[in-house]
């Protein structure tokens, strides 16, 4: 879980006053030094990564995905020889949708 914002000001505020250093900071508030570090540069938290595709090629997967859209992701993931739910992340990267039934169920 993330340290609020409040906090993480409210720790560099004490430090700048007391003129601590990251260590003496880090250890008085209990927080690791890397953290600290890290709250110099950008006290504001970040929810989301930006990084892109690592294994998966996004070009031929979308060309994958309009070639056999009927396949399911765990026989897209064999294909790319990633995990299924590497596979889920990509698609949702690339704005796909899980497959719906389009017909309704008979009752």
């Amino acid at each position: 879980m993330a340290y609020p914002e409040k906090f993480r000001r409210k720790l560099l505020s004490v430090m700048e006053k007391e003129e601590l250093t990251i260590e003496e900071g880090a250890k008085r508030f209990d927080v690791g030094t890397a953290s600290v570090s890290r709250w110099k540069l950008n006290p504001n938290p970040t929810f989301t990564r930006n990084r892109p595709a690592q294994k998966i090629n996004m070009e031929a997967l979308k060309k994958d995905v309009e070639t056999n859209p009927d396949s399911y992701i765990y026989e897209r993931a064999a294909r790319f020889s990633v995990s299924d739910s590497g596979m889920r992340d990509a698609l949702k990267r690339l704005g796909f949708s899980r497959k719906k039934n389009t017909k309704t169920s008979q009752s």
